[in-house]
């Protein structure tokens, strides 16, 4: 059984504040795909975007990047992480301005990501001792939780010279709650068998086009295939990412619930608005 606690109030004061049981985790909400997850003493960041860096830099002739919304809390506040998971190097999931900022705020902050992202990530001001390189299917022990890289096909799988894939998710286990963020990513053979009674499932919904791709917006799962994937898997929860913070790479999150409510109408989800704590306990 699960319930959950929503305030639309996240500061420093109270992230800290927030008490949780050995049997529940703190989901906060940070837009995009970045979220903070709490669980007794371990603070974990995944896909931190606090900045407006796509904004300023990754604009062109065809596609102008602006912000929906502020973000719910400065980098520099979140002073106490423990672990920052980058998934991928788009910038919207390794954000130059937020990580440096994060380093400098968190000088015993180990920074986890694919393998091949390890000079890049260091390039932003992170020193390398700090970094550490993800192998899809190596668990990470991480004290109080676990966290196992998956592969995460951006449309398609990519792997580096070395044959290490390129986009990871992540499956973090927290005792008996077990939560899978899985950044950018399609479906492909082998995912579902990988995430079979998933406790939360977190993939986005904004889907692929030909136009979005001829702009050079790679895509992501449609609505329906999170919805069947969720179903397929036996999750206790879905939420749906990456949806809001960029109109252009947006979808109506309507479509999302009406697809639900027709095809798994007995699935749980929840749509979370930027700066929401959410306690998940089981």
């Amino acid at each position: 059984q699960t319930y959950f606690y929503e305030v639309l109030l996240m500061n420093k004061e109270f992230i800290l504040n927030t008490k949780l049981t050995d049997t529940q985790v703190a989901l906060f909400y940070l837009g995009q795909e970045g979220f903070l997850f709490k669980y007794k003493e371990t603070h974990i960041l995944i896909d931190p975007y606090l900045s407006d860096y796509v904004d300023k830099n990754c604009c062109t002739d065809s596609v102008t990047w602006i912000r929906n919304y502020p973000t719910p809390i400065e980098a520099e506040e979140l002073d106490f992480i423990d672990y920052v998971l980058c998934t991928h190097t788009h910038y919207d999931h390794s954000d130059p301005y937020t990580l440096a900022k994060l380093a400098a705020v968190n000088p015993n902050a180990t920074f986890i990501v694919p393998n091949f992202a390890i000079d890049l990530i260091s390039s932003y001001g992170i020193a390398y001792h700090k970094i550490m390189g993800a192998v899809a299917n190596t668990v990470i022990d991480c004290g109080e939780c676990t966290i196992e890289p998956l592969p995460s096909a951006h449309e398609e799988l990519h792997k580096d010279e070395n044959g290490n894939y390129m986009e990871l998710g992540y499956k973090i286990n927290f005792d008996n709650i077990s939560i899978y963020h899985g950044g950018d990513c399609c479906l492909y053979d082998g995912l579902s068998d990988s995430l079979k009674n998933i406790d939360i499932m977190m993939v986005p919904i904004n889907g692929r086009s030909y136009h979005k791709l001829r702009d050079d917006i790679i895509g992501n799962m449609t609505i329906e295939e999170a919805v069947m994937l969720a179903k397929e898997c036996n999750s206790d929860m879905l939420v749906p990412m990456h949806y809001d913070l960029y109109s252009v790479n947006c979808v109506n999150p309507a479509h999302f619930v009406d697809y639900l409510y027709t095809n798994n109408p007995t699935q749980k989800f929840h749509m979370f608005v930027p700066g929401e704590c959410f306690i998940y306990s089981k």
